[in-house]
């Protein structure tokens, strides 16, 4: 069997987080096969929408997940993919959320 950078990244991803095929695919719209067909066929051929689904039930980007360099790490990506997160909440949410960091602060 061969894969590819983005399928070995989703399976690890999908392991960490104790999601099964089946979970990973419910999560994002797909069906358990098109979920392994990306993890374990070479090249995959997913599409921008579902990948961009996958990176969101992972946490992470989809610049992360089509990197085959490595430029890209795991925090990083996480990171990112918190921070499309914030900008999408609230003014009210985002500054509860700043409070709550400020609170850790005060330590």
């Amino acid at each position: 069997m061969v894969t590819t950078a983005v399928g070995e990244k989703i399976r690890k991803l999908r392991k960490e987080r104790g999601y099964t095929l089946d979970q990973l695919a419910e999560l994002t719209g797909s069906s358990k096969s098109y979920i392994w067909e990306i993890e374990n066929k070479a090249p995959p051929r997913p599409s921008a929408d579902k990948l961009s689904k996958i990176a969101n039930a992972l946490d992470v980007t989809i610049e992360y997940l089509m990197d085959d360099s490595g430029a890209i790490d795991q925090e990083d990506a996480a990171d990112a993919a918190f921070f499309r997160k914030y900008k999408q909440l609230s003014e009210g949410d985002r500054a509860r959320l700043r409070k709550m960091i400020d609170l850790w602060d005060d330590d």
